[in-house]
């Protein structure tokens, strides 16, 4: 019989999870204003990047290897359940545009498929075998990295698809919110800002989600800037699909070059759309098809072709 002046408390593991704790600026939330609520609101999110600072030399160390990886054909694949699915679908299908990567290259993953997206499928989470399954369906191999992005670190689906890309040879990133989790234990490059108690308790759609955002447009603009995709802070590797993208690849143009708006609309419709081509064209006195193949002689990247060209 226990002697202790209080009863045994039963074990429940959520509670020790720092995302799962009440956050005391925010317990009589619901007696405040309007004004008063945002305000905590955007207190907390002050401290979102500052715990991001934090895991600065972890998120390199990724981006060095999802580079090296993307370099030699290699995918990164994200994945995750939830908002954190979610979170990582949205930063893989924006590259391509931004970028010119193929989709194929940089892949979102999230449990209960497309249709998680834009409705709530939160049971799917609870699966290991659904996130090994999703990695075998994937074809995941030695040659890709996984990130996966859990902010409990312990979601079900994230680790069994984790542990089915460690026995494929996938380098692993961790992204997750809680200090020590089973996530820790489980990869090879391990990122997790300690945001804190979220205003309400558990709703890691907020300061969780804003740190995994925040991580996730590093991991793919560093990653994308290391591959040559960009000249400069210059998108030059945009695909023009749309209006507004075309005007930001006539105004790129005109600036990587100093070329009139007339001058940038012929240059870039004889490169077939490429930017970086009709950069190179323009600066190097290159046909479009010469300036092609010196830009792909130095791996697409655009200061290398042109340092080549001098």
């Amino acid at each position: 019989m226990a002697t202790s002046d209080h009863p045994a408390q039963p074990d429940h593991s959520l509670q020790r999870l720092v995302t799962e704790q009440p956050n005391a600026a925010s317990v009589e939330i619901d007696q405040m204003t309007s004004l008063e609520i945002v305000r905590i609101m955007n207190a907390e999110d002050a401290v979102v990047a500052a715990a991001v600072a934090k895991e600065l030399p972890s998120i390199a160390a990724a981006v060095e290897a999802i580079a090296a990886r993307l370099r030699n054909g290699g995918r990164l694949i994200y994945l995750g359940a939830g908002t954190s699915g979610r979170l990582g679908s949205l930063d893989a299908i924006e590259c391509p545009p931004t970028f010119g990567i193929s989709p194929d290259r940089i892949v979102g993953c999230i449990a209960g498929g497309s249709f998680a997206l834009s409705q709530a499928a939160e049971d799917f989470e609870d699966s290991a075998e659904a996130g090994s399954a999703d990695i075998e369906r994937l074809s995941g191999a030695s040659a890709d990295v996984l990130v996966g992005i859990t902010a409990s670190g312990r979601t079900p689906y994230v680790l069994g698809a984790v542990a089915s890309a460690r026995q494929r040879g996938m380098l692993v990133v961790g992204l997750a919110c809680n200090p020590t989790t089973p996530l820790h234990d489980a990869v090879d490059i391990m990122i997790a800002p300690d945001v804190g108690p979220e205003v309400i308790a558990g709703s890691t759609r907020l300061k969780a989600g804003t740190a995994q955002k925040m991580v996730l447009n590093m991991l793919s603009t560093a990653t994308m800037v290391r591959l040559g995709k960009t000249f400069g802070n210059l998108m030059v590797d945009v695909r023009a699909t749309n209006e507004k993208l075309r005007e930001r690849a006539l105004s790129i143009l005109a600036q990587a070059t100093g070329l009139p708006r007339a001058r940038c609309e012929e240059e870039l419709v004889a490169s077939n759309g490429e930017l970086k081509t009709a950069i190179l064209s323009v600066r190097a006195n290159l046909t479009p098809v010469a300036a092609r193949e010196r830009i792909a002689r130095h791996d697409g990247v655009l200061r290398a072709a042109l340092e080549d060209a001098q």
